[in-house]
């Protein structure tokens, strides 16, 4: 179950580096809105990051929590900002996964 928190706190990462590159894209109300997302998502995603911690070691959980931020944030990168795409950043991207799957299947919970 703690790892489930742990994916879902990850993918909370990834929604508030999202919202802080919608606000810094936006004006006014708008970037108020996605700033209170990016709050909303950071507290969700530290509060599950904690909850995981309970039982998982802190440093594989905190490992793969960021893993995930990172992949996800790079992949919201390309596909919602434009961002370049090319074979050395897929590469990097690829193997940072294949980190978190090692971390997961090493980890003793």
């Amino acid at each position: 179950m703690n790892w489930i928190l742990l994916i879902i706190g990850g993918l909370f990462e990834v929604g508030f580096a999202t919202c802080l590159g919608k606000a810094k894209e936006s004006t006014g109300t708008t970037s108020t809105l996605w700033l209170g997302g990016f709050l909303v998502c950071l507290t969700i995603s530290m509060v599950l990051l904690y909850k995981a911690t309970q039982t998982l070691p802190i440093g594989t959980a905190y490992a793969v929590w960021t893993g995930i931020g990172a992949v996800g944030t790079v992949l919201v990168g390309i596909f919602v900002f434009k961002e370049p795409a090319d074979f050395w950043r897929i590469f990097f991207i690829t193997t940072l996964i294949s980190s978190i799957i090692g971390l997961k299947f090493v980890s003793s919970h």
